[in-house]
């Protein structure tokens, strides 16, 4: 939070961004897990400022139901026909200063001699395509333009090559005279190095004043935001300006390259902030952890990693190697190996993997395992249980201390409706079980392998409904004549190893496998 509050936060989001090729308006993309605009309406935010308003007009609806979404406090301010980013502050202005006389009214009740209440102080000025402008950042500039007591603060940065970027043009004592465009700039102002940013802290009356005498007199006819600082040196005001400790920070998204570039620059910022926080990442080049995302310390990321949404990662938890989260809370001490999850809660010294799917609704309890080729959904698994391996626990309760054998199924779905198992604590359940939802298996009961359970099994009882094996004597030489089984069924019976075959039998073993061979080939 900025030590002096400004008085309210702009932020201009009105462009369609038609470089971005895309249906979705430029702002609503996203790096890092949130858009572009939730990163500046977060930063806004991080100011404490009286008032966050939304400059909107392409695809208005879309970007207005985010904003509601993530930021139901933000006011919204419509641009108007007129082009230009002097013309979107000054509708945002006549929003700020519209709820300030709305807000002055209902405090006291009364009418008309409120009517002239307007912002007064501080309104900073941003974009809603800059995500790695953040609240330090501009916390600064509205210390800057503060303690310079200035009308307007500009946010600058020197670049190497500045080709499409407004200049900043200073006079021999290097105070910030204006800020000229690039079509309109001359050669020697185009070899200027210094541009601007786009982001601003004005003075409220300054802003005003000087937004009434903006012209379209320029080389492409709108009305120039910049153009405020040389009407505010006219008024007798103050300019400063700032320049950006990082350039790459205040670089705008105007397509997918860029949108890409800064999302691997906002990356890269926050793996270092949890390394330097205390969590080990092995592989930061290959570690995605969005900005929602929170490790704890001693917590290790393993290589191919991806933290998404708002995963909780607890302390001294081992995450990885080639993990994707999204939403997911792991508990202190918990291990998950090569899983995909999203909407889980994993308890604490729990193990999950390698190969899972949690599914949304999944809770395994404290050291409780979830293992190999598992998928569960919306299904609780209690402390100390375990579902090993081959398995999918759907719309189910597994109690404490239970065990789900190898290539369980619980059938969760009729065709019409789903319906819930219900396993209490301390069962064994055999391998290869089928349980036919809705079902109840009681506390320390077992079933046997390759049951199919229907109905509920009380508590300490054991589940079998297997039927007796069959065999079937000589079936192999009568139906696979001519096959290496029925060659090898005739030495066993024989009493003879396969190698001590007769001349003739290890012939027609020897066709077998070559016809065998043969087809193979035919397949491949």
């Amino acid at each position: 939070m900025s030590p002096t509050p400004p008085a309210a936060v702009m932020i201009l989001a009105a462009g369609a961004g038609t470089r971005m090729r895309s249906t979705t308006p430029k702002v609503l993309h996203r790096i890092a897990g949130r858009t572009l605009l939730h990163h500046a309406l977060v930063a806004a935010a991080e100011l404490d400022p009286g008032r966050i308003a939304v400059v909107v007009r392409h695809e208005r609806d879309a970007v207005v139901a985010h904003i509601g979404a993530v930021a139901p406090g933000a006011l919204i301010a419509d641009q108007d026909e007129v082009p230009g980013t002097g013309s979107a502050v000054r509708c945002g202005l006549s929003v700020l200063d519209a709820t300030a006389v709305a807000a002055a009214v209902a405090a006291d009740g009364a009418g008309e001699h409120h009517l002239d209440t307007e912002v007064s102080g501080p309104v900073v000025v941003t974009s809603g395509d800059v995500p790695l402008v953040d609240g330090a950042l501009l916390g600064a500039l509205v210390e800057a333009h503060h303690d310079g007591g200035n009308a307007v603060t500009v946010l600058t940065a020197e670049v190497p090559d500045a080709g499409g970027y407004g200049r900043i043009v200073r006079d021999s004592s290097g105070a910030v005279l204006r800020i000229v465009e690039h079509k309109d700039a001359t050669d020697a102002e185009r070899a200027i190095r210094e541009i601007n940013a786009g982001i601003y802290v004005f003075d409220a009356a300054h802003l005003r004043d000087a937004l009434a005498r903006l012209t379209a007199d320029n080389a492409q006819g709108e009305l120039y935001l910049t153009d405020v600082l040389a009407l505010a040196r006219e008024a007798g005001g103050r300019v400063g300006a700032m320049v950006a400790p990082d350039a790459a920070a205040v670089e705008g998204v105007n397509d997918r390259v860029q949108l890409a570039a800064a999302g691997a620059s906002l990356n890269r910022r926050i793996v270092e902030g949890w390394m330097r926080a205390g969590v080990t990442v092995v592989d930061p080049a290959t570690t995605w952890i969005d900005a929602d995302a929170s490790l704890s310390q001693d917590a290790t990321v393993l290589p191919g990693t991806q933290l998404q949404g708002v995963t909780r990662i607890g302390a001294g938890a081992t995450v990885g190697p080639d993990t994707t989260l999204t939403d997911v809370e792991v508990g202190e001490g918990a291990t998950v190996t090569r899983t995909h999850g999203s909407d889980s809660r994993i308890g604490a010294g729990a193990t999950v993997g390698p190969f899972t799917f949690l599914r949304p609704g999944t809770v395994l309890g404290e050291k409780g395992k979830i293992g190999a080729y598992v998928e569960t959904k919306n299904a609780t698994i209690g402390a100390h249980s375990k579902v090993p391996h081959l398995s999918y626990v759907g719309d189910a309760t597994v109690g404490e201390h239970s065990n789900v054998g190898a290539g369980t199924i619980f059938v969760n779905y009729d065709g019409v409706s789903k319906s819930r198992s219900d396993v209490g604590d301390h069962v064994r359940i055999g391998s290869d079980n089928t349980l036919i939802a809705p079902v109840h298996i009681g506390d320390g009961a077992y079933t046997g392998a390759g049951a199919i359970i229907r109905h509920d099994v009380p508590a300490g009882a054991l589940a079998l409904n297997s039927v007796p094996q069959q065999v079937v004597e000589g079936w192999v030489e009568r139906r696979r004549p001519g096959t290496p089984s029925a060659a090898a069924a005739r030495a066993a019976q024989d009493g003879a190893t396969p190698g001590a075959l007769s001349s003739g039998a290890q012939e027609e073993r020897a066709a077998a496998d070559a016809q065998i061979t043969a087809q193979d080939k035919g397949e491949a």
